[in-house]
């Protein structure tokens, strides 16, 4: 049993079941025990997955590139501030050092406030603690997680609240009994950007689905890693292993809608990407011919791999517009 886990039953035997919200808020970022808080490289081909970031440099250049050009559509402001959610390990650091970089983790840093650039994300939303919810005997019930034979295992719970049920029934399908599905606080998030940026966009990039897409997920799309291996067991090992939630975009994209946001673009990071490198042909990405063969493989991985696989949304915030429409 790991140490996290040992934490978690006994809170359990305390408390009695708890919601898998908290159980991954602890599986992931327990101060001591978290996944992305101990002494430990999860990412590379030592950890448990690779993220864009690890196909350094090729990628900071091309997503500091597609940044340049919305810099140059506001004119290139000298105060032009790049934002970064979920910064980590500040691999994105040298890509953004030709702009003011705030560098923003889920537990820390601030989104200054009233600033003209961009926020940005690279596998920020999926990694928030989710509510995981099932359909059933007609109501959407919060799953929680509980202990015994020294396994924790899945309960269905009370009926959600009605925040989550308006949460549901906005962007998923209607529900089909035993579906489940998640319920991440987006809205806090957009709220926080909403009332920081005075001009400029969000630009996000992440795996995941559209309303129309969700049915594609009956059981959900949470998802544990390790060593590179996806698993459907997630309550095991909390603490060792990373938990993810995929993205539902149709709710990311109208929540900002709704906060005044102007949807540009939603498009796969390959596009986006191709976009960024096509005033150089890539000469900038794929670098001197010494590094060249390198960086190729790292492109064709961007765009072959990850590329068709990842989304990127590109919202705008119109200064001009400040009657901002109501849910």
């Amino acid at each position: 049993m790991t140490p996290l886990a040992s934490l978690l039953a006994a809170r359990i035997a305390r408390e009695g079941p708890i919601p898998f919200r908290d159980f991954m808020d602890a599986a992931l970022y327990h101060p001591e025990h978290g996944y992305y808080r101990r002494p430990h490289d999860p990412f590379g081909i030592h950890g448990d997955f690779f993220t864009a970031e690890q196909l350094q440099p090729v990628f900071g250049i091309l997503v500091a590139q597609r940044i340049r050009q919305l810099a140059s559509a506001l004119g290139d402001p000298p105060d032009f501030t790049v934002v970064e959610l979920g910064a980590g390990r500040r691999e994105m650091a040298q890509a953004f050092s030709p702009w003011r970089y705030c560098p923003v983790d889920i537990d820390g840093g601030e989104i200054p406030r009233g600033f003209r650039g961009v926020v940005f994300s690279n596998e920020f939303f999926d990694a928030l603690p989710v509510r995981a919810v099932k359909y059933e005997d007609g109501a959407f019930r919060e799953l929680l997680v509980t202990f015994e034979g020294e396994t924790f295992h899945w309960i269905s719970g009370p009926a959600v609240d009605s925040a989550a049920e308006e949460y549901l029934r906005r962007f998923y399908p209607p529900p089909q009994e035993g579906r489940c599905c998640e319920v991440p606080p987006l809205q806090p998030w957009v709220e926080r950007i909403a009332g920081a940026l005075d001009d400029g966009w969000v630009l996000t990039i992440d795996y995941g689905f559209t309303r129309e897409e969700s049915i594609r997920f009956p059981r959900g799309t949470l998802m544990g890693y390790r060593r590179h291996a996806a698993l459907d067991d997630v309550l095991h090992a909390p603490g060792e292993r990373d938990i993810t939630a995929h993205v539902n975009f149709s709710a990311l994209r109208e929540l900002f809608e709704a906060r005044g946001f102007a949807t540009e673009r939603f498009e796969t990071l390959a596009s986006m990407l191709l976009t960024a490198g096509e005033a150089d042909q890539f000469s900038s990405a794929l670098g001197d011919a010494g590094d060249a063969a390198r960086r190729r493989g790292q492109l064709k991985q961007l765009l072959f791999g990850m590329g068709e696989t990842f989304r990127v949304l590109l919202q705008r915030w119109d200064p001009n517009r400040r009657d901002v429409p109501e849910k």
